[in-house]
């Protein structure tokens, strides 16, 4: 069996919507205890968030995996005592507020030093903690559009559109969990070696919504100071990339063939009927394939309409060409790929129906051992381990747990 890698680290996140509980859903799923603090009351928007039924979402359930909930006001000096109490006792603290608010609460980072000389304090915001847009707010949406991405989807005769999913959201969390975990190894070979303590600054990742995207744009940048090239919306094609693209099968199903492979190609073509186009010398390199991409999908896509998607799939697979189905949920539901790797994992959850029902929830990525390692729980129901957070880690009484939960004291003005 896998031993979890992460396994007796502690994280403190004070995360809400998507960005930061990625990065905390990332840490919990490789062994790491995450501590979740949530607002009393309603908790992590995220909970309401594609609400269907029940009163927690499956988008919560599953950003929120394998953590622990607890309730805290962060706007009362109670709670924002206890944060600096629960932060002595974690390795890495994460958040996603506007920039500066946790310093007016008064558990910014030099606070948070001072409560734990090793703590790393992971840092997700729309532009960054400095320079002059960081204290501008902004979610994925904003940061998708300022980091070059929007503007390259969809198709050339009509608006940008967005992706389907908050995916600059979910990068940025991909590298605060990458930057905490980075900081986290520069600390212990550190204290392995007998090193002084890494300063505070470099146990702070600063993650820019914007600049994580920005930074899965490929050449977009160079090309556009080397050649003067802007990039532009080119549908389901990629740009200089040919012939890759989206086709309609007969039963109405779609596929994706990418076959721009100089070799690739003239078997693509002879697979399909048209010879012909494989062996035009004007078509030989991708560059010349690029400038006639009409023509391409326009045969590609004929040859499509003229079977069913699996015959489509069984035939290019014969041949060689890489090809693949275009997926719905139900799709993958039963892709037997999917499931020899446990990427599809079944809880039994409350939806909001008359009683549980058996739901499956996306795996953990990336694979160690062969198949996903176990889901331990799904997202936890609102303050669920408050009580044996606050009594175990900080030794609080039935009382003091009381008074913390309550917000019993003067609010933060």
């Amino acid at each position: 069996m896998v031993i979890p890698h992460l396994e007796g680290v502690r994280v403190l996140e004070l995360g809400n919507y998507i960005a930061a509980p990625t990065a905390g859903r990332l840490l919990a799923d490789f062994g790491a205890e995450v501590i979740k603090v949530e607002r009393p009351h309603t908790g992590d928007e995220l909970r309401n968030w594609r609400l269907y039924g029940g009163d927690t979402s499956m988008l919560y359930r599953t950003i929120n995996r394998n953590k622990k909930s607890i309730v805290l006001d962060l706007r009362t000096e109670e709670g924002r005592q206890t944060v600096l109490e629960l932060a002595g006792h974690c390795d890495i603290l994460l958040e996603n507020f506007r920039p500066g608010t946790l310093e007016k609460w008064g558990i910014g980072p030099d606070a948070l030093d001072a409560a734990n000389r090793d703590l790393i304090i992971a840092r997700v915001s729309a532009y960054g903690q400095t320079g002059p847009m960081s204290q501008r707010p902004g979610f994925a949406a904003v940061a998708e559009a300022a980091g070059g991405l929007r503007e390259l989807v969809g198709e050339p005769d009509r608006p940008p559109v967005r992706v389907g999913v908050s995916i600059g959201d979910s990068i940025a969390g991909l590298y605060a969990a990458f930057g905490a975990v980075m900081a986290l190894f520069r600390r212990e070979v550190s204290k392995s070696s007998g090193a002084d303590r890494p300063a505070l600054q470099s146990r702070i990742v600063d993650v820019a919504l914007n600049e994580a995207v920005l930074s899965m744009m490929e050449s977009l940048i160079p090309d556009y100071l080397a050649y003067g090239i802007s990039r532009e919306r080119i549908g389901g094609r990629v740009e200089g990339i040919a012939p890759s693209n989206a086709y309609t099968c007969s039963d109405g199903t779609s596929v994706v063939i990418a076959g721009n492979g100089d070799a690739i190609y003239r078997r693509y073509m002879e697979t399909i009927g048209r010879p012909d186009l494989g062996a035009d010398p004007g078509l030989q390199t991708n560059t010349e394939r690029w400038a006639r991409r009409d023509e391409l999908d326009a045969a590609i896509g004929a040859w499509a309409a003229e079977h069913s998607r699996a015959e489509v799939l069984k035939i290019l697979d014969a041949a060689g060409v890489p090809s693949g189905p275009i997926y719905t949920a139900a799709d993958i539901c039963a892709d037997e790929q999917y499931a020899a790797r446990g990427m599809i994992q079944k809880f039994t959850v409350a939806t909001g129906a008359a009683g549980p029902k058996e739901v499956g929830f996306p795996g953990i990525v990336p694979v160690f051992g062969g198949t996903s390692l176990p889901i331990r729980n799904i997202g936890p129901g609102l303050g669920e381990h408050t009580r044996e957070v606050l009594e175990s880690l900080l030794g609080k009484t039935a009382g003091q747990i009381d008074a913390i939960i309550s917000g019993k004291d003067t609010p933060a003005r």
